[in-house]
Protein backbone atom coordinates (compact mmCIF):
# COMPACT_ATOMS: atom_id res chain seq x y z
CA UNK A 1 0.00 0.00 0.00
CA UNK A 2 1.11 3.58 -0.94
CA UNK A 3 1.38 5.77 1.90
CA UNK A 4 0.21 8.99 2.28
CA UNK A 5 3.09 10.82 3.13
CA UNK A 6 2.22 14.66 2.64
CA UNK A 7 3.38 16.67 5.85
CA UNK A 8 0.63 19.02 5.72
CA UNK A 9 -3.01 18.01 5.15
CA UNK A 10 -6.34 19.93 4.91
CA UNK A 11 -9.37 18.10 4.83
CA UNK A 12 -13.07 19.91 4.36
CA UNK A 13 -16.10 18.65 5.82
CA UNK A 14 -13.92 16.78 8.28
CA UNK A 15 -16.07 16.34 11.00
CA UNK A 16 -18.56 13.33 9.78
CA UNK A 17 -18.93 10.76 7.57
CA UNK A 18 -16.00 10.35 4.72
CA UNK A 19 -13.94 13.49 6.09
CA UNK A 20 -13.42 11.93 9.82
CA UNK A 21 -12.83 8.82 8.44
CA UNK A 22 -9.82 10.23 6.96
CA UNK A 23 -8.72 11.87 9.64
CA UNK A 24 -8.82 8.64 11.91
CA UNK A 25 -6.83 6.51 9.39
CA UNK A 26 -4.44 9.53 8.67
CA UNK A 27 -3.62 9.23 12.38
CA UNK A 28 -2.81 5.73 12.33
CA UNK A 29 0.27 6.19 10.72
CA UNK A 30 2.47 7.86 13.85
CA UNK A 31 5.60 7.16 12.20
CA UNK A 32 4.89 10.18 9.84
CA UNK A 33 5.15 13.84 10.73
CA UNK A 34 2.39 15.04 9.74
CA UNK A 35 -0.55 18.10 10.67
CA UNK A 36 -4.13 17.90 9.83
CA UNK A 37 -5.99 20.74 8.93
CA UNK A 38 -9.71 19.32 9.89
CA UNK A 39 -12.51 21.47 8.96
CA UNK A 40 -16.06 21.53 9.29
CA UNK A 41 -19.26 24.25 9.15
CA UNK A 42 -19.51 24.86 12.94
CA UNK A 43 -16.20 22.94 15.03
CA UNK A 44 -18.83 23.95 18.34
CA UNK A 45 -21.86 22.13 16.95
CA UNK A 46 -23.27 18.92 18.46
CA UNK A 47 -22.36 17.30 14.79
CA UNK A 48 -18.45 17.92 14.97
CA UNK A 49 -18.24 16.18 18.69
CA UNK A 50 -16.33 12.93 17.45
CA UNK A 51 -13.86 15.36 15.71
CA UNK A 52 -13.59 17.57 19.33
CA UNK A 53 -12.72 14.35 20.95
CA UNK A 54 -10.28 12.96 18.58
CA UNK A 55 -8.14 16.79 18.61
CA UNK A 56 -8.22 16.14 22.36
CA UNK A 57 -6.55 12.87 22.00
CA UNK A 58 -4.11 14.41 19.69
CA UNK A 59 -3.57 17.97 20.36
CA UNK A 60 -0.22 17.90 18.10
CA UNK A 61 -1.65 16.30 15.26
CA UNK A 62 -5.09 18.20 14.07
CA UNK A 63 -6.07 21.74 14.58
CA UNK A 64 -9.59 22.31 13.84
CA UNK A 65 -10.47 24.99 11.32
CA UNK A 66 -14.23 26.59 10.78
CA UNK A 67 -14.45 26.56 7.11
CA UNK A 68 -18.21 26.89 5.48
CA UNK A 69 -18.15 25.61 1.94
CA UNK A 70 -21.34 28.29 1.44
CA UNK A 71 -19.49 31.31 2.67
CA UNK A 72 -17.11 33.07 0.77
CA UNK A 73 -15.78 34.97 3.84
CA UNK A 74 -15.21 31.73 5.84
CA UNK A 75 -13.19 30.39 3.15
CA UNK A 76 -10.68 33.17 3.25
CA UNK A 77 -10.51 33.66 6.69
CA UNK A 78 -9.69 29.91 7.10
CA UNK A 79 -7.32 30.15 4.53
CA UNK A 80 -5.42 33.26 6.68
CA UNK A 81 -5.83 31.18 9.76
CA UNK A 82 -4.25 27.80 8.23
CA UNK A 83 -1.55 30.26 6.53
CA UNK A 84 -0.82 31.81 9.71
CA UNK A 85 0.42 28.33 11.03
CA UNK A 86 1.86 26.71 8.07
CA UNK A 87 4.87 28.34 8.05
CA UNK A 88 7.37 27.94 4.58
CA UNK A 89 6.43 24.31 4.23
CA UNK A 90 2.99 25.03 2.12
CA UNK A 91 -0.08 22.73 2.40
CA UNK A 92 0.72 19.57 0.91
CA UNK A 93 -2.15 17.96 0.16
CA UNK A 94 -6.03 19.90 0.11
CA UNK A 95 -9.20 17.09 0.25
CA UNK A 96 -11.95 18.97 -0.91
CA UNK A 97 -14.57 16.45 0.48
CA UNK A 98 -17.61 18.61 1.97
CA UNK A 99 -20.82 18.49 0.29
CA UNK A 100 -24.60 18.54 0.00
CA UNK A 101 -27.01 16.21 -1.24
CA UNK A 102 -30.76 17.06 -2.90
CA UNK A 103 -32.31 14.81 -4.42
CA UNK A 104 -35.20 15.78 -7.03
CA UNK A 105 -36.22 15.33 -10.89
CA UNK A 106 -36.88 18.30 -13.06
CA UNK A 107 -41.02 18.53 -11.43
CA UNK A 108 -39.49 17.98 -7.65
CA UNK A 109 -36.25 19.73 -8.06
CA UNK A 110 -36.97 23.44 -6.28
CA UNK A 111 -34.43 27.04 -7.25
CA UNK A 112 -33.23 26.79 -3.05
CA UNK A 113 -32.13 23.00 -4.10
CA UNK A 114 -30.06 23.74 -7.40
CA UNK A 115 -28.40 27.09 -6.26
CA UNK A 116 -27.58 25.36 -2.67
CA UNK A 117 -26.07 22.30 -4.24
CA UNK A 118 -23.84 24.33 -6.68
CA UNK A 119 -23.10 26.62 -4.06
CA UNK A 120 -21.23 23.88 -1.68
CA UNK A 121 -20.21 21.19 -4.56
CA UNK A 122 -18.69 23.60 -7.07
CA UNK A 123 -18.40 27.48 -5.85
CA UNK A 124 -17.13 26.42 -2.52
CA UNK A 125 -14.25 24.26 -3.69
CA UNK A 126 -13.34 26.58 -6.64
CA UNK A 127 -13.17 29.75 -3.98
CA UNK A 128 -11.39 27.09 -1.60
CA UNK A 129 -8.47 25.79 -4.41
CA UNK A 130 -8.39 29.40 -5.20
CA UNK A 131 -7.30 31.08 -1.62
CA UNK A 132 -4.93 28.03 -0.65
CA UNK A 133 -3.09 28.06 -4.17
CA UNK A 134 -0.67 29.97 -2.48
CA UNK A 135 0.14 27.52 0.15
CA UNK A 136 0.28 24.60 -2.17
CA UNK A 137 2.51 26.56 -4.73
CA UNK A 138 4.95 27.07 -1.52
CA UNK A 139 4.73 23.22 -1.20
CA UNK A 140 5.46 22.10 -4.55
CA UNK A 141 8.78 24.72 -4.70
CA UNK A 142 9.78 23.51 -1.63
CA UNK A 143 9.84 20.21 -2.42
CA UNK A 144 12.13 20.28 -4.48
CA UNK A 145 11.06 17.39 -6.56
CA UNK A 146 10.10 17.19 -9.71
CA UNK A 147 7.12 15.30 -10.99
CA UNK A 148 3.46 15.38 -9.35
CA UNK A 149 2.65 13.41 -6.50
CA UNK A 150 0.20 13.83 -3.17
CA UNK A 151 3.03 13.95 -1.11
CA UNK A 152 4.72 17.15 -3.10
CA UNK A 153 1.00 19.44 -3.51
CA UNK A 154 -2.34 17.88 -4.67
CA UNK A 155 -5.77 18.59 -4.73
CA UNK A 156 -7.78 15.62 -4.74
CA UNK A 157 -11.58 16.23 -4.81
CA UNK A 158 -13.92 13.54 -3.57
CA UNK A 159 -16.71 13.52 -6.56
CA UNK A 160 -19.21 11.07 -7.26
CA UNK A 161 -20.29 8.19 -10.12
CA UNK A 162 -23.31 10.69 -9.98
CA UNK A 163 -21.31 13.68 -11.53
CA UNK A 164 -20.80 10.93 -14.64
CA UNK A 165 -22.69 11.79 -17.51
CA UNK A 166 -22.27 8.33 -18.85
CA UNK A 167 -22.62 6.27 -15.72
CA UNK A 168 -25.44 8.26 -14.04
CA UNK A 169 -28.27 7.96 -16.74
CA UNK A 170 -29.17 4.86 -16.39
CA UNK A 171 -29.25 4.94 -12.97
CA UNK A 172 -31.07 7.90 -12.83
CA UNK A 173 -34.45 6.46 -12.28
CA UNK A 174 -33.03 4.70 -9.32
CA UNK A 175 -31.61 8.00 -7.91
CA UNK A 176 -33.65 10.69 -8.36
CA UNK A 177 -30.88 13.10 -7.47
CA UNK A 178 -30.98 15.73 -10.17
CA UNK A 179 -29.94 18.89 -8.19
CA UNK A 180 -26.77 16.82 -6.85
CA UNK A 181 -25.92 15.44 -9.94
CA UNK A 182 -25.94 18.51 -11.68
CA UNK A 183 -23.36 19.60 -9.40
CA UNK A 184 -21.23 16.95 -8.87
CA UNK A 185 -20.44 17.16 -12.83
CA UNK A 186 -19.88 21.25 -12.90
CA UNK A 187 -17.64 19.51 -9.79
CA UNK A 188 -15.83 17.44 -12.32
CA UNK A 189 -15.32 20.01 -15.31
CA UNK A 190 -14.34 22.17 -12.25
CA UNK A 191 -11.21 19.34 -11.23
CA UNK A 192 -10.37 19.10 -15.28
CA UNK A 193 -10.25 23.14 -15.58
CA UNK A 194 -8.30 23.09 -12.20
CA UNK A 195 -6.07 20.57 -13.60
CA UNK A 196 -5.09 22.67 -16.57
CA UNK A 197 -4.03 25.60 -14.77
CA UNK A 198 -2.61 24.32 -11.73
CA UNK A 199 -0.08 22.17 -14.11
CA UNK A 200 2.57 24.63 -14.15
CA UNK A 201 3.13 24.68 -10.76
CA UNK A 202 3.34 20.80 -10.44
CA UNK A 203 -0.07 20.50 -8.61
CA UNK A 204 -1.53 17.51 -9.06
CA UNK A 205 -5.20 17.70 -9.26
CA UNK A 206 -7.87 14.94 -9.71
CA UNK A 207 -11.41 13.52 -9.01
CA UNK A 208 -12.20 10.67 -6.81
CA UNK A 209 -15.12 8.73 -6.51
CA UNK A 210 -15.21 7.11 -2.56
CA UNK A 211 -17.63 4.53 -3.57
CA UNK A 212 -21.90 4.10 -2.66
CA UNK A 213 -20.92 4.46 1.26
CA UNK A 214 -22.89 3.72 4.09
CA UNK A 215 -22.93 7.75 5.43
CA UNK A 216 -24.90 10.17 6.84
CA UNK A 217 -25.57 11.38 2.84
CA UNK A 218 -25.23 7.49 1.57
CA UNK A 219 -27.79 5.96 3.67
CA UNK A 220 -28.26 3.10 5.24
CA UNK A 221 -28.55 0.99 1.81
CA UNK A 222 -24.75 1.32 0.90
CA UNK A 223 -22.89 -1.51 0.64
CA UNK A 224 -19.53 0.00 1.43
CA UNK A 225 -18.45 0.82 5.37
CA UNK A 226 -16.21 4.48 5.08
CA UNK A 227 -13.18 2.62 6.22
CA UNK A 228 -13.03 0.25 3.60
CA UNK A 229 -13.43 3.17 0.87
CA UNK A 230 -11.02 5.61 2.69
CA UNK A 231 -8.71 2.54 2.93
CA UNK A 232 -9.17 2.35 -0.95
CA UNK A 233 -9.10 6.51 -1.29
CA UNK A 234 -5.98 6.81 0.44
CA UNK A 235 -4.43 4.01 -1.17
CA UNK A 236 -5.26 5.80 -4.18
CA UNK A 237 -3.82 9.02 -3.16
CA UNK A 238 -1.04 8.01 -1.74
CA UNK A 239 0.22 5.85 -5.41
CA UNK A 240 -0.51 9.04 -7.95
CA UNK A 241 1.40 10.47 -10.20
CA UNK A 242 1.07 13.05 -12.67
CA UNK A 243 -0.27 10.15 -14.88
CA UNK A 244 -3.16 10.37 -13.61
CA UNK A 245 -3.13 14.65 -13.42
CA UNK A 246 -6.58 15.40 -14.61
CA UNK A 247 -7.98 11.89 -14.13
CA UNK A 248 -11.04 10.82 -12.52
CA UNK A 249 -10.43 7.74 -10.76
CA UNK A 250 -12.22 5.64 -7.85
CA UNK A 251 -12.12 4.30 -4.16
CA UNK A 252 -10.26 1.30 -6.20
CA UNK A 253 -8.08 2.80 -8.15
CA UNK A 254 -9.96 2.06 -11.78
CA UNK A 255 -10.42 4.95 -14.41
CA UNK A 256 -14.19 6.28 -14.26
CA UNK A 257 -15.86 7.80 -17.16
CA UNK A 258 -16.91 11.54 -17.20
Amino acid sequence: MAAVKACNILITGANRGLGLEFIKQLLKDSSQKQHIFATCRDPDGPKSEALRELTKKHPNVITIIRLDADDPCSIKESAKKVGSLLGNCGLNLLVNNAAKMANGNIQTSSVEDMKNTFNTNVIGPLLIIKEYLPYLQAAAKASGIPGMSSNKAAVINISSLGGSMTRMPPMYIQFPELPYCISKAGFNMLTVLAAEELKADEILCMALHPGWVKTEMGGEKAPLESKESVEGMLRVIGSLTEKQHGGFLDYTGETMPW
